[in-house]
Formats: C-alpha cells, structure tokens, sequence
C-alpha cells in the first residue's frame, strides 16, 4: 500500500474543477504521508493533458487514451481503474461526488472489498485506537462528513481495508497550483490489451447536455436567503440587492422547499457548496445542513431577527432586524455610497 491516487472526470477538453481541487487535497495528504501523489484521467484526444494537471503536484499521471472512452462509460472506465488499483495498490483513492464519481467509486470499494465514504466535507491524516484491542493505527484518512441529517459530524476511519476510498463534492476543497513548472511522470494504459467487447455492450447513442444559467460556484458575492425571509415576494428583495452588488442569490433548503427559490440556487449539504468573498445571510438561521456548504467564505453578513441564530456564531457581522427593512436600506446606502 502506498501512494493517493485521484480520479479525474474529463469532459469536453478540460479536467473538471472537483477533480482540480482534489488533486489539491491529495497534494497535502500525499506531503503528510510522505508518498507520491498520482492521477487517472480517461478519455480521447488526452495529447497534452497533463500540463492541466502536474502543476497542481501530480508525481504520476496514468492516462487511457481511446475513442471508444469517451464519453464516460461505467464498465470499460471502471475495468481500467480496478485494474490500475490492483497493480499499483493505493492507500487513498479520491473521487469527485458527481454522477460519475457515485458511479464509479463504489463499483472499485466492492470490487476490492474496501470501504467508501461519500459526501466528505474534509479530509485529514491521523491515528486511531481500537477500544476493544487497544489496537492503534497511524496514518488513516479521517473521513469527515454530515450524518443524520446533518445533525452530527461524522468521522470515519477505515483502518483494515485498502484503499481508503472517499468522494468530495465539488466546491468543498480549494484549488491551488504547487508551481506551474511542476514535472511528473505519464505513463500510458494499452487499453486494447485490457479492455474486451464485453465492456462496451453499452453504447451512448446520442449526449445531450443543458448548461446551467446559474453559476453561483463562481460567483465572489452571494446574497442567500432563507425560510425567514417570508414569501417569494420578499426574496425579490434579495436579487435587487445582488444585482447592484454584481453577485448572485443562493437559497436554504427550506426556502427551495417553500417555494421561495429555485433547486439550482439551493447551498448546503444537500445543494451545491461555495466560497465568495462575501456571503449576506438573510433569514438563514443557519444550521448544520447550511453551513455546511458555506462556512468557507472569506466574509459573512448575516440579517436575522433572532440574535441567537445559530449564523451569527460564524458570522463577521450580524445585523438584528426584519429584512424587509434591513435590505431596502442596504440598498440605499450603498446606491448613496457608491456614486
């Protein structure tokens, strides 16, 4: 057992962002293993791909190259990467948690008989006691995510099995380059020895994709609002503010679920995780569930009427009011302050 591996999706050209960051994430756990730190990417016309992916530290790219692998197929892609696996014998495997990855990664766990944690928020190196046996081991990946609903945080260890396989979804990490001059090694799969007709009995006969209109991942300012703002009516209060802010508005579970927004604005545990340099919670009470996909933002602003909001403990500031009227004045002020 030795080095982090990380599954990278490949789609249209580019190594997707949660792929990029958890080759960040590897970078730091392969540092505290003292181990090198590799990267699968499988698909077509890969000529190049790796000046995408070794400046984020990658000491070994293994890359399938074929017609046949692209786009992703849950058979001959899962073959290749069993078979990477059992030769190399990682002691960490990182996937993201996308179709893809949620596909993939627990097809590996079964078939090496190896545990699979889903939905990490955070991943770390330490040690762990068997009570019973007094057992200790070193150096596990701590596998810390939301359970029960989000009431508690979870980690788990898996101290008998290998790999420790986990998937993050995307946003949870940073994505940060080592140096742009960093070199590693390829090594490219025959896929034609390893591969069989049998793998490609499933044939993708036509793709069709609709690209988001909401891009809240990327956005710097994030005005969000929850069930406390009231009505669908009063979230218009919430985009009027974005807009002369030039950010975008996100939502609470609870204020998808009651209608006051749309899924696609909806962060959280159970919603897509962001990191703005600025995020205004307005009638969030923010718990666990929320948090969960925000608490990395650089600033937090949070408008509630309850000083005991469960926000304002991880709050910059915290304004105490109705948002009704809260709002309409930050509106004002900064028209005002902004001429």
């Amino acid at each position: 057992m030795n080095n982090v591996f990380v599954y990278c999706e490949f789609d249209e050209g580019k190594v997707a962002d949660v792929s990029l960051e958890l080759l960040t994430k590897g970078r730091t756990l392969a540092n505290t293993l003292h181990c090198k730190l590799e990267a699968i990417v499988i698909g077509t016309s890969l000529d190049g791909i790796e000046k995408q992916v070794f400046p984020f530290g990658v000491d070994v790219l293994h890359i399938a190259d074929d017609k046949n692998l692209y786009p992703y197929l849950t058979l001959p892609h899962f073959a290749i990467v069993k078979n990477i696996f059992e030769k190399e014998k990682p002691e960490i495997a990182l996937f993201g948690a996308t179709s893809i990855g949620r596909d993939l990664a627990p097809r590996i766990a079964s078939a090496l008989k190896s545990g699979l944690t889903a939905d990490c928020t955070e991943l770390i190196i330490g040690e762990h006691t068997e009570n019973k046996t007094q057992t200790t081991y070193k150096n596990l990946l701590y596998q810390i995510r939301p359970a029960f609903g989000g009431n508690i945080i979870a980690t788990i260890v898996n101290p008998e099995t290998r790999p420790q396989i986990a998937t993050v979804r995307e946003g949870v990490m940073k994505q940060e380059k080592v140096s742009a001059s960093y070199k590693g090694e390829i090594k490219k799969i025959d896929v034609s020895k390893l591969l069989t007709d049998a793998d490609f009995i499933v044939k993708i006969i036509e793709r069709h994709i609709e690209k988001s209109k909401i891009n809240i991942k990327s956005a710097g300012i994030i005005v969000a609002g929850g069930y406390g703002v009231g009505s669908k009516e009063s979230f218009k209060l919430l985009f009027d503010l974005a807009e002369i802010l030039g950010g975008e508005v996100g939502a609470s579970r609870a204020a998808v679920d009651s209608g006051f927004c749309e899924h696609e604005r909806q962060i959280g545990q159970t919603g897509i995780t962001v990191r703005p340099k600025l995020y205004i919670a307005c009638g969030i009470s923010g718990q666990i569930q929320h948090r969960a996909g925000m608490a990395e933002s650089a600033m937090i602003i949070a408008v509630n009427n309850d000083p005991l909001a469960p926000i304002n403990e991880i709050a910059d500031y915290v304004i105490n009011g109705d948002i009704n009227e809260v709002i309409p004045q930050m509106i004002r002020s900064y028209k005002k302050n902004s001429k």
